[in-house]
């Protein structure tokens, strides 16, 4: 049977690190998971309660395509509380995820055979679902010069879009004020829609995360964000966009086609991370990833990986190792192999310099990442160069 040309994507290679470590588990192995970007806690209790209770109530059943009105409302105070602004809670869209998201806003804002730019290295699925979509994906290799983000001077006028994010995933590198404005001034004067990811917004270890909505008075941009990463809600595949209010009825179209709405239940839950109490929780959470955030660049160092990208937030360091390997797959392949730990190899992130770069996740329990780096000095230790 055929295949179209726009399902040649390539893998999401962290997926894959994920199923060899699931594997050697079975085997019987003690593996240490630094690979993926998920937090090692669940969902608030303030979640999971509600949720139980309005499953006892009756049947959930379809909600409105754009989410339930109460938890648009909720998110649009949390922008009040996080970055004092009044945000109109029309302007929220629930999402199945953040994935869905970036399928309602590129849809809503490109055609086919668009010029789409990201700042490389970068979170590898803007690129493949560009691709998916008939887009094309233009990376800007950015450097530490920068704090690997991508700079007005990159952008030319051949593009319609530019992708962001603060903190970014692989490197937890922010943009402040005057970096993001720049960028937004840049594509407004062009034409060039800038779509901002801001999932790792509450993950910030030194300033304030800085949205775009503070930056553009003319809200000409599109918001992505999710209650996976600081609200501990990965499974549960819920994510939002704030858009301009001329595009929400395009996105609704869109929304009520692609997905019909977001999971009912998912939303609900949400209700409850949105709490005073589950938000204590999520706080907590915070303080657990500054302590192991200190772990591992401490750790790194005393192994001899101390070209790391500025950890500023998320839940990643981002080290060059290119001093030791020029295979990052074959080489996160024998950590996990002889030290049971698992990493990803930076090609997911950056298909030109990922060779010699890899990502960790400081997201499990202080412990987990204290055996993973005494298990990684150890490995060092007992290896040569290249």
């Amino acid at each position: 049977m055929r295949l179209s040309t726009r399902s040649a994507v390539d893998p999401f290679i962290v997926m894959d690190v994920m199923e060899a470590a699931r594997a050697a588990e079975a085997a019987g192995r003690d593996i240490v998971h630094m690979e993926v970007g998920q937090p090692g806690t669940g969902a608030p209790q303030a979640a999971r309660d509600l949720l139980a209770a309005e499953m006892a109530k009756g049947p959930l059943g379809y909600t409105v395509a754009l989410g339930r009105p109460d938890l648009r409302e909720g998110i649009a105070a949390l922008y009040g509380e996080w970055y004092d602004i009044d945000l109109n809670p029309a302007r929220v869209v629930v999402t199945a995820g953040a994935s869905g998201a970036f399928l309602l806003a590129f849809s809503a804002l490109f055609d086919a055979g668009d010029r789409v730019a990201l700042g490389e290295p970068c979170y590898p699925s803007y690129r493949q679902i560009l691709t998916a979509l008939s887009l094309t994906p233009v990376g800007l290799q950015t450097t530490a010069e920068t704090r690997y983000q991508p700079v007005p001077d990159q952008l030319g006028a051949d593009l319609a879009g530019l992708i962001v994010a603060s903190p970014a995933n692989p490197t937890g590198t922010m943009l402040d004020h005057s970096a993001l404005s720049a960028l937004h001034d840049t594509c407004r004067d062009r034409d060039i829609a800038l779509i901002s990811d801001e999932i790792y917004h509450g993950l910030q270890y030194g300033g304030p995360a800085i949205s775009a909505l503070q930056v553009a008075d003319d809200a000409q941009v599109y918001l992505i964000n999710s209650f996976s990463k600081y609200f501990s809600m990965t499974g549960w595949r819920l994510g939002w966009m704030v858009v301009p209010q001329d595009h929400v009825r395009a996105i609704e179209r869109l929304a009520q086609n692609m997905f019909i709405c977001p999971p009912h239940a998912a939303q609900i839950a949400a209700l409850g991370a949105l709490s005073p109490d589950g938000r204590a929780e999520l706080d907590a959470h915070r303080a657990a990833y500054t302590a192991n955030r200190k772990v591992l660049l401490d750790g790194l160092a005393q192994a001899g990986w101390t070209k790391t990208a500025p950890a500023d937030g998320a839940f990643y360091v981002y080290a060059d190792v290119s001093e030791y390997t020029d295979d990052s797959l074959a080489f996160c392949a024998d950590i996990l192999e002889k030290a049971g730990v698992a990493i990803t190899p930076g090609l997911d992130f950056d298909p030109v310099r990922g060779a010699g770069t890899v990502r960790l996740s400081y997201a499990q329990p202080t412990a987990a990442i204290e055996d993973g780096v005494a298990r990684l000095i150890g490995y060092m230790a007992g290896r040569g160069g290249k």
